[in-house]
């Protein structure tokens, strides 16, 4: 009997069961990847657009100059940092203690330069980052050194930091060296008050550089100096190498004024007098300063030699007591023991000073010249009025109160 075995039947249908399977898997896995691809098309599209735009340079370039690693660069007029094809967003520049450098901005953000000098033998780092119009980033990095100089200068400054002082007593600095850069180096320095007030810097000479408002400070007022001096080129080649910051009070408001004819000193203490004081002024052929004058130094007992105010071998003290310095040459108040007590308040006998009763060796807290000296501060004022003789010159001594403020600002 001639029979077709059953696995030869069953062998025959499986491959066209499998190849309809998978003849709708692939045309599913098809018809779902055409979808698919579709989108993969966009997608790969998007993907190739994107890397380009991700892996396109910045058209911003930054340049920094001094270039990176200069040495003894100048500490000013040489730092500048630029960008072209788009703006400057970030720049630092900072010693290698952190200190940073102070800088602005061009209004278009094409460039930035420090605000002030650099300081001298200092190595700065320079960080600086621009974006042009698609917003993509380029940044530079750079390293100098600037200059270290032959020869430098300070400046020597009253009062002295922490200090309570009077409410005339200005800001004054004398420097080391004749100063030929004079803007350069009123502009490192700042004077700030608290309650704010306007304050201006004059100039004596090329070596010495006075701060003050137009009026006396209000007592209370908190003072702050800044000496920004390091690397300012205050003449050429000489360089400033000092940075510092004084702080000063305004004590209680003192003004005393000597009326020389009358021969007193009234004490007015924030508004109130609190002592009137008979005094002897300079005598007719030795008168006393009229004019606005500012104490600067004090000493309980001091040595006064008229050979050293030009009036040679006249007088030579050696311990004169309470003494108060008014002027560089040589007016004081301070106290006298060697004239009769019936001096004072009725004839002017000194070499130009104002003279106060005392006693020798001031121990005496009792006397006149006594209590004046305790109830004094350096930056009182005190005025003398109604003497025959001009007023004193600003700048001999702390007394730039006799320029006018117009005069002052010049």
């Amino acid at each position: 009997m001639n029979v077709q075995p059953i696995r030869g039947r069953v062998r025959t249908g499986l491959p066209a069961l499998l190849l309809g399977a998978a003849l709708l898997l692939t045309t599913a896995c098809s018809n779902g990847g055409g979808a698919a691809g579709g989108g993969g098309d966009n997608g790969k599209a998007g993907g190739g657009n994107a890397a380009k735009a991700n892996t396109e340079a910045s058209k911003a370039v930054v340049s920094v100059k001094p270039d990176d690693g200069a040495k003894e660069v100048a500490t000013s007029g040489v730092l500048k940092v630029t960008s072209t094809g788009g703006k400057l967003t970030t720049v630092t520049v900072a010693d290698t203690k952190g200190n940073a450098v102070e800088g602005k901005l061009t209004p278009d953000g094409a460039a930035w330069e420090p605000a002030r000098n650099l300081a001298a033998a200092t190595e700065y780092k320079v960080h600086a980052v621009a974006k042009d119009e698609a917003g993509r980033e380029s940044a530079k990095d750079a390293t100098f050194t600037t200059l270290t100089p032959q020869n430098t200068f300070v400046g020597h400054y009253t009062p002295e930091d922490g200090s309570t002082v009077g409410v005339g007593m200005p800001v004054s600095i004398n420097f080391t060296r004749g100063i030929t850069n004079t803007e350069a180096v009123e502009k490192a320095i700042t004077v700030t008050a608290e309650p704010s007030v306007p304050i201006e810097g004059h100039w004596f000479g090329n070596d010495r550089l006075d701060f003050r408002p137009e009026k006396y400070w209000a007592a209370g007022t908190k003072v702050t100096v800044k000496l920004a001096l390091d690397g300012v080129e205050g003449r050429p080649g000489v360089y400033g190498k000092q940075t510092r910051t004084v702080t000063f009070t305004v004590g209680r408001s003192q003004v005393s004024t000597v009326d020389a004819t009358a021969k007193t000193m009234e004490v007015v203490r924030d508004g109130q007098v609190i002592k009137n004081l008979p005094i002897t002024a300079g005598a007719p052929a030795t008168t006393t300063y009229n004019g606005q004058m500012v104490i600067s130094e004090k000493y309980k007992v001091t040595r006064m030699n008229g050979a050293t105010v030009g009036f040679g071998g006249e007088y030579d003290i050696s311990d004169v007591p309470h003494a108060m310095r008014l002027s560089n040459s040589g007016t004081f108040v301070h106290g006298n023991y060697w004239a009769s007590s019936s001096t004072f308040g009725s004839e002017n006998v000194s070499h130009g000073c104002v003279g106060l009763e005392d006693e020798r060796g001031a121990g005496d807290p009792n006397t006149p010249a006594a209590w004046f000296f305790n109830e004094s501060l350096i930056g009182d004022v005190v005025i003398v009025k109604n003497s025959k003789d001009k007023q004193i010159a600003p700048d001999n001594g702390l007394n730039g109160w006799n320029m006018d403020w117009a005069e002052w600002k010049k």
